[in-house]
């Protein structure tokens, strides 16, 4: 076992088993383009320790080029705001190879496949040393795959957490954790849910998931999934389903040991609700239980105006704003309601009253599902 940052992680593929990988990759490639002149597109910056191996049992004439995703101002038609750097040169009439570390959902390589696409190649395929199927959500194939693996979280051999692990020469996944308490906490604005929420954080250990919160430090932060959500927030759209979720996938796999969620604002949707039953599945665990505050509309106003005091926001004293804010929330729960209703893990909590009048109600709630 070895530790990295604050997770423990245990082998998973030794160095023998990533060389059998490599070559089995290899051989494909050597095989479907014999005779022919390949470009290798290695993807940046976990796939730099595969492209060198691959290249080293390649009996093909080729070239290897890496490549990175940066913004900049401008929009493409496919509504991604970020260009490639690396791909200084004409590709026209050539076999590119793109190679990743590891596949899952597949939005990066998607987002480079739309960005090749008008470059006029003779062909383009996909290498990528480990392919999770059960969280890839593309209508492309994945042409070239060494293993396939289920959707636990892993490191070394290029592969990173949170920077750290890449130089290991072998493939370690992170080790088993607990069963888990996953929570989604539904409430109007003015229910209390962040109150509410800090409070569960802190009795059953559990890690929580706002979207909102993900949404701003990925912004914040400029990672690519916050780039892309922001192209569309500036454009005044909504954010897509899709990328939605893959920043939630991202914040789950960051971290792999956590007791339990909070899933705070999401899902607002019956397809992110089976799209979050789908990723949960693929820990081996699922949703325990939706709790739903429920506060009377008067209520609900009265509290957000005597928030918008210290709150500093302006949508907290705007009464207009707060009707339509609880409106669009009856709107959206409505159907992720009947979702878990459906599932027998809806339970209503009434949200009026004293803040340790609610929180009881809650654990009450929770200790009789865990």
């Amino acid at each position: 076992m070895i530790k990295i940052h604050d997770k423990n992680f245990v082998p998973y593929l030794s160095h023998q088993e990533i060389d059998f990988c490599v070559q089995k990759v290899a051989d494909q490639i050597n095989k479907d383009y014999k005779g022919k002149e390949v470009v290798f597109m290695a993807i940046l910056n976990g796939s730099f320790m595969f492209a060198s191996d691959l290249v080293k049992k390649i009996d093909l004439q080729c070239e290897l080029t890496f490549v990175k995703f940066a913004s900049y101002s401008g929009t493409e038609t496919t509504g991604i705001v970020s260009q490639l750097i690396g791909l200084d040169r004409d590709l026209k009439g050539k076999n590119v190879v793109l190679i990743e570390d590891i596949v899952d959902t597949g939005g990066t390589v998607e987002r480079i496949m739309n960005l090749l696409k008008d470059k006029g190649l003779e062909s383009l395929k996909i290498a990528s040393l480990l392919f999770k199927p059960s969280v890839f959500s593309k209508k492309f194939n994945v042409d070239y795959v060494g293993k396939d693996i289920p959707n636990k979280f892993v490191v070394g051999y290029g592969l990173d957490y949170d920077q750290l692990g890449r130089n290991l020469s072998e493939i370690y996944q992170i080790e088993d954790t607990r069963n888990m308490l996953n929570i989604v906490l539904f409430g109007p604005p003015g229910a209390g849910k962040g109150t509410q929420a800090e409070r569960l954080v802190n009795k059953y250990g559990l890690f929580h998931l706002s979207t909102g919160d993900v949404f701003r430090s990925n912004i914040k932060n400029e990672t690519e999934l916050g780039k892309l959500a922001k192209s569309y927030m500036d454009k005044g759209q909504l954010v897509p389903d899709e990328v939605t979720i893959d920043l939630l996938i991202s914040e789950v796999e960051k971290n792999p040991e956590a007791s339990g969620f909070i899933f705070d604002g999401f899902p607002r949707t019956e397809n992110q609700a089976a799209a979050l039953d789908k990723i949960l599945s693929d820990r081996e665990t699922g949703i325990s239980v939706m709790l739903g505050l429920d506060v009377e509309e008067e209520e609900l106003k009265k509290r957000l105006l005597e928030r918008a005091k210290t709150s500093g926001r302006a949508d907290d004293a705007d009464p207009k704003v707060i009707e339509n804010r609880i409106q669009v929330y009856r709107a959206e729960t409505a159907p992720v309601k009947s979702f878990y209703e459906a599932q027998d893990k809806f339970i209503k909590i009434d949200g009026q009253g004293s803040i340790d009048d609610v929180t009881s109600r809650l654990y009450k709630a929770i200790d009789a599902v865990k």
